[in-house]
């Protein structure tokens, strides 16, 4: 069985700048160990954003620039970058909370045979559910959880709504 780890949007602004949080922080050291200690294929998204984005749906909703294509807050947070650094992985741009493109590469990249999905990031209330709930759809079979702590909310109280959401979808959460 193949296993693969998405690590979501482990990115400068989502850590310690522009959106960033003291739980995000807080939540490096194990998504480092987590990366470092898996043992299988690796897909890192990254929130990728231009320079009009408060001119898009998102950003007049949410009046803060981040993850600017180009910029120091869209790169990978320094730790996880080091964590990343000699190992293959596969990065994912996408342009909104969940892409629509992962479920195919994990599919061309499982090759057939049985897998399971295990997610790690930011934020738990927006892109790592978005993410974890187009995976769960497109692979109704498939193992797919999330590494609570290894995720970190916009706040508290969001990360554990999202994560009582994701197990009522019946993704597991470790």
């Amino acid at each position: 069985m193949k296993k693969f780890l998405v690590v979501v949007d482990m990115q400068k602004d989502f850590v310690d700048g522009a959106l960033g949080t003291k739980e995000a922080c807080g939540i490096v050291p194990a998504a480092v160990e987590k990366i470092r200690g898996f043992g299988g294929e690796i897909f890192v998204t990254y929130d990728t954003h231009y320079e009009n984005y408060m001119e898009t749906a998102e950003g007049k909703k949410l009046p803060v620039p981040h993850c600017i294509k180009g910029t120091p807050g869209w790169e990978l947070d320094k730790d996880i970058a080091a964590a990343l650094e000699g190992r293959e992985y596969t990065p994912v741009e996408k342009k909104t909370f969940g892409s629509v493109d992962l479920p195919g590469m994990i599919y061309k990249a499982a090759g057939g045979e049985d897998f399971s999905i295990e997610l790690i990031g930011l934020c738990t209330d927006i892109c790592v559910i978005s993410n974890a709930l187009i995976l769960k759809a497109n692979f109704p079979e498939a193992r797919i959880a999330i590494d609570e702590k290894c995720c970190a909310g916009v706040t508290p109280e969001k990360h554990d709504a999202a994560v009582e959401t994701m197990k009522s979808c019946q993704i597991d959460v470790l």
